[in-house]
């Protein structure tokens, strides 16, 4: 049949999630730490992985492009954390239980009820032993193509080059432990880019990138080979992705959903809905279940309609069927706005009926959705799409942080490696030089300065910051004064907060 006949359209949609948090665990609970960890597993992640299983079961396969974050592959691989996790799923089940008793909100108390308990025969069945074996799953059945980054997110552009390829290669490295797959895209940390990455993304087995749209000057309809490489870079469509989330608008703002801010202080949970921009918290309507789930339907059919108009207008723009992107964090899904697990499944089918391809970046690269080559400006997905949230003037202080303790942790790592060289055969692996390595990149993680900037849980963020470069000094200066041993108990001590990355060796850093 002919597109007509059918009411295909020409081209590709992809969709991108990106998957996120620094690393919390051992780090404070309330209100910025572990909390905000066993918000995003249990609002977002725990429902993702609930959609992609099933819409798996149902034979669909290549349905989205997904980024998980080697520090969030981390904790959600961690036994305390899943520990963690386990305790909050069940205090969430005892607070709905108690709303359950208050006749004002006993509705909704019932419907937390069942999210709870579905939650958790779900995480003591699937979750135990980690995220990895299901998206191990995920990967070898095709239904997503996941896309990996460098340890503990970092903004590529102003860090250190041996640490940045120390970072990225660890990065793929510790994704193929965890998943048996190395992946050959990624996630750029805020999608930032400094002209010549595109070169050690090609050393480091890398194929392709994602940036975002003003970056590839405004015209997404194609990846674009980067300068004279072969690496391809991909750009968030955003007229597509703001439809659903912008910094003004997009659909979790519809008074019919679930308010985020909105607590009831008796239980901690969120029994109200949207009700209206300039709605006092006191005064919003009660959640409606029936209510939210016709504007699902609603934002289901005018997200088709956008995504079939923009293949529509951009394949005859260009002469050729064209390519649209639409890029999130995946915590938007069910952590900032409950109901997009619930959309997430929905348009995934809705596409297709419409006769939309769906397919990820890899599927675009081998259909052919790659234009002529670009060279790109360095840039990020962050305001003014340029580096100003982690370089600006609020966050000078971090940046010349970040330069010291880089500088620190490179400097002792050398020396401890030289210390422990063997005279002949293989250097031994140094725990010393690898938790320096492991708290210089915690230092370094773009999230601090993102915090600070948007003012963002900021003193959390700064004392998080000095907290590792401390740390870094501290074990650095022990091993500089000829103190092996308190450096290995300082080390060891550390390590109890900050063992993430348990494959992270020191004898890989570049020389």
């Amino acid at each position: 049949m002919t597109e007509e006949s059918n009411g295909s359209v020409p081209g590709l949609f992809t969709l991108v999630l990106h998957t996120h948090l620094p690393w919390l665990a051992h780090h404070g609970r309330w209100p910025v730490g572990e909390e905000w960890l066993y918000q995003s597993w249990s609002a977002a992640y725990l429902p993702l992985v609930r959609v992609l299983r099933t819409l798996a079961a149902e034979g669909r396969r290549n349905l989205l492009t997904l980024g998980v974050t080697p520090v969030v592959a981390a904790q959600l691989d961690d036994p305390y954390c899943l520990d963690g996790m386990h305790h909050w799923l069940a205090n969430w089940q005892l607070r709905a239980a108690q709303a359950t008793t208050l006749a004002d909100i006993r509705p909704f108390g019932l419907h937390e009820c069942a999210a709870a308990e579905q939650a958790l025969e779900e995480f003591a069945l699937l979750w135990r032993h980690g995220a990895s074996p299901l998206l191990r799953e995920l990967v070898q059945a095709q239904t997503v193509e996941l896309l990996g980054g460098p340890l503990a997110h970092p903004f590529q552009p102003l860090l250190a080059p041996r640490l940045r390829q120390f970072a990225l290669h660890e990065g793929l490295a510790d994704a193929r432990a965890r998943v048996a797959h190395t992946p050959t895209g990624i996630w750029a940390p805020e999608c930032a880019y400094t002209p010549g990455l595109e070169t050690e993304y090609a050393a480091a087995g890398i194929s392709h990138f994602m940036v975002d749209g003003p970056s590839l000057h405004g015209d997404t309809t194609l990846g674009r080979p980067v300068g004279d490489s072969d690496v391809i870079a991909f750009g968030r469509d955003l007229s597509v992705s703001y439809r659903v989330w912008s910094p003004k608008s997009g659909y979790p703002g519809h008074d019919a959903y679930r308010d985020f801010h909105t607590h009831d202080h008796r239980t901690g949970l969120k029994p109200s809905r949207v009700t209206g921009r300039n709605v006092a918290p006191e005064q919003k309507a009660p959640y409606d279940p029936q209510r939210a789930d016709a504007a699902i339907d609603a934002h289901v059919a005018d997200f088709v309609e956008v995504v079939r108009g923009r293949l529509q207008s951009e394949s005859e723009r260009i002469g050729r069927p064209a390519h649209v992107v639409a890029a999130f964090d995946t915590e938007l899904f069910g952590h900032w706005w409950y109901e997009g697990p619930t959309w997430l499944a929905r348009v995934l089918r809705a596409l297709p009926a419409a006769g939309v391809r769906v397919g990820t970046l890899a599927d675009a690269i081998n259909s052919g959705f790659v234009g002529e080559a670009v060279e790109l400006p360095p840039s990020s997905w962050g305001s003014g799409k340029d580096w100003r949230v982690w370089s600006g003037e609020k966050v000078a202080d971090l940046v010349q942080l970040n330069s010291e303790v880089t500088e620190t942790a490179l400097g002792a790592v050398d020396k401890a490696l030289a210390q422990t060289a063997a005279p002949s055969g293989p250097t031994p692996r140094d725990r010393v030089a690898d938790q320096i390595l492991r708290e210089a990149l915690l230092t370094v993680s773009s999230d601090w300065p993102f915090m600070v900037s948007k003012d963002s849980a900021a003193d959390y963020a700064r004392y998080r910051a000095q907290l590792h470069a401390h740390a870094t000094r501290e074990i650095a200066d022990a091993l500089a004064g000829g103190h092996r041993d308190t450096a290995q108990r300082l080390a060891d001590g550390w390590n109890k907060a900050d063992g993430l990355f348990g494959a992270l060796d020191a004898r890989r850093l570049p020389r």
